[in-house]
């Protein structure tokens, strides 16, 4: 679902994020945009047309089921310098992310800006609840957050749509009935798109849904197949025997071989092998962010290992976690990234022998794993831990760190683990017996969900068992059937099995809603330059502007 900031209160956070679940957290790319002068469509300069990075501001409601509440602050960002009357007002929220640096999301450098400069239309990005500073009370307390839910979310689109009074010119005679209203989103941000247009339909014209995750899953497995059949054939075997070595060891309560394997990453001070695995399972996410979701799901599952089972057990789920850590970065993986990406590193590390590339069989388990603790210990340790000692930096295991008690605003990963915990769960884990595994077997959700209780104590007095399936009862999850739905997924996505291109599913492509797919990673269509270097995302851009252009033509106004 999809980026975001900082956890702490300092810098810190920033360093390590203890939970390697956060780190396959959904989220979007901060990609910089270009300066150019705002032209209207006639190609005239717009000197009065603010810049894109300019911030407004919308009155939204604190609680959309007690008005008498109040309301808060909602930033938003605009850009009108395509608009024409009768034009198309695009709509996105980031979703799980402080929205600064995401303004690429309203140029034509995306999507949605693209679909604006062809239909004459403005696009606006909106930051999303209790993330950055749209924050309904000045904390991140658990009281704070009841009011961060899904419906929530949904209302304050549906409250801004039909209320905002639009800075650009006739801004204020643009409100749906007026005007033709799209919804977009990638990643947790798609799949409310599509929740939206069940839930409120009528608001919004169409929508365009990129990777996204419309089922919540409590067990996602899934998360680690696109990885394991895309990545290079010589690491995924090689990856798999050294997770097949640590999974036997932890059936033969091998603790000496446990301790040898994690003196191997340089990790031999660590107390806890479940955040030894954690940073394994870092060391392959390119970090393109701060918050992402895979740290947290590692987590989740040290603490109640801790709890409950033996020293030597908690040893070796800190090995498990650090594994997992270096598969993440294939979901910022871009089409135009190459062998200088820290996936491709890690790769390289561990298939790349005096010059020579392994067969599709990998160098074998001795070798991988000196190469992988290699590759930890001189490349990225200093890129994850960035100067703390190793307990500070990976340690999960006391609940007074600052990582689980700071509730300052701005802090993403605080906001989504809270979703993740009370509605969305996708917990990274291991896969049933019988299956390829790249990541140990031992992770699973209830150790994940664990973890709930270090960081909201107030809301959990022992693990929840996330209700996912009540969020796919309410918002229709895979059986979502709306007119006028775009989905865009690619196959090398982490998050594919979420979306309407889930392996199995065979959803039908309709023209009422047509759903494509690309050989792209995560939200890849959303930026138009990956079509320039893939043309199969292309073709799933071309034909996103094709239906939008269609669509379009067959609204009417209603007031």
């Amino acid at each position: 679902m999809w980026a975001l900031t900082s956890l702490l209160l300092a810098g810190v956070a920033r360093a390590a994020i203890p939970n390697g679940m956060l780190r396959g957290m959904q989220s979007l790319p901060k990609i910089p945009v270009p300066q150019h002068p705002i032209t209207s469509p006639d190609v005239t300069t717009l000197p009065d047309v603010p810049g894109i990075t300019n911030i407004y501001y919308f009155d939204q409601l604190i609680d959309h089921n007690n008005p008498g509440l109040g309301t808060f602050q909602q930033r938003y960002w605009m850009n009108w310098e395509f608009y024409k009357p009768g034009g198309p007002v695009i709509l996105m929220t980031p979703g799980e992310d402080n929205a600064d640096g995401l303004e690429v999301f309203i140029s034509n450098y995306s999507i949605n800006g693209l679909i604006a400069q062809q239909q004459n239309g403005a696009a606006i990005l909106i930051e999303h609840r209790f993330f950055g500073y749209s924050n309904p009370y000045d904390n991140l307390t658990s009281q704070s957050l009841s009011l961060l839910t899904i419906q929530q979310a949904i209302d304050d689109l549906v409250y801004f749509a039909t209320t905002a009074n639009l800075p650009m010119p006739g801004g204020d005679a643009v409100k749906p009935g007026q005007a033709p209203w799209i919804l977009i989103g990638g990643s947790y941000s798609g799949a409310l798109v599509s929740y939206t247009m069940v839930n409120k339909p009528g608001i919004f014209w169409a929508g365009y849904a990129s990777s996204a995750t419309v089922e919540t899953i409590t067990d996602y497995y899934e998360y680690f197949t696109p990885v394991r059949e895309y990545m290079p054939q010589n690491c995924s075997s090689d990856v798999q025997a050294v997770i097949a070595y640590l999974d036997k060891m932890y059936m033969a309560n091998d603790t000496a071989g446990i301790k040898t394997l994690q003196e191997a990453f340089g990790l031999g001070s660590l107390n806890h092998v479940g955040d030894f695995a954690t940073a394994q399972r870092t060391a392959a996410h390119p970090l393109i962010r701060a918050t992402y979701f895979s740290l947290f799901c590692l987590q989740l599952i040290i603490l109640l290992i801790h709890i409950v089972l033996p020293v030597w057990v908690r040893n070796l789920t800190f090995v498990l976690g650090r594994f997992q850590s270096n598969l993440g970065d294939w979901q910022s993986m871009s089409p135009d990234d190459g062998p200088g990406s820290m996936f491709y590193q890690f790769c390289d590390a561990l298939e790349v022998k005096d010059g020579v590339n392994a067969g599709p069989g990998g160098w074998g388990l001795e070798n991988a794993i000196n190469s992988w603790g290699k590759f930890w210990n001189t490349t990225y340790y200093s890129h994850f831990c960035q100067g703390q000692d190793v307990e500070n930096c990976l340690g999960t295991f006391d609940p007074t760190i600052p990582y689980w008690t700071n509730v300052t605003v701005d802090n993403s990963q605080r906001s989504w683990f809270w979703m993740v915990c009370n509605q969305i769960g996708f917990y990274q884990v291991g896969p049933p017996e019988g299956q390829p595994a790249i990541v140990s077997r031992i992770l699973q959700p209830s150790f994940v969900e664990r973890q709930c209780v270090n960081m909201f104590p107030q809301a959990f007095t022992s693990p929840p068992d996330t209700p996912t399936a009540k969020t796919n009862a309410m918002y229709a999850g895979w059986n979502v059937n709306v007119p006028r739905l775009f989905f865009a997924n690619g196959r090398r996505d982490p998050w594919r099995g979420g979306t309407v291109s889930a392996d199995g599913l065979n959803k039908p492509n309709t023209t009422s809603m047509p759903i494509y797919m690309s050989n792209g990673f995560h939200t890849s269509d959303m930026i138009i330059d990956n079509g320039v270097m893939d043309p199969t995302i292309a073709v799933v851009q071309e034909a996103g502007l094709m239906y939008m252009k269609k669509w379009l033509a067959e609204w009417k106004p209603s007031t």
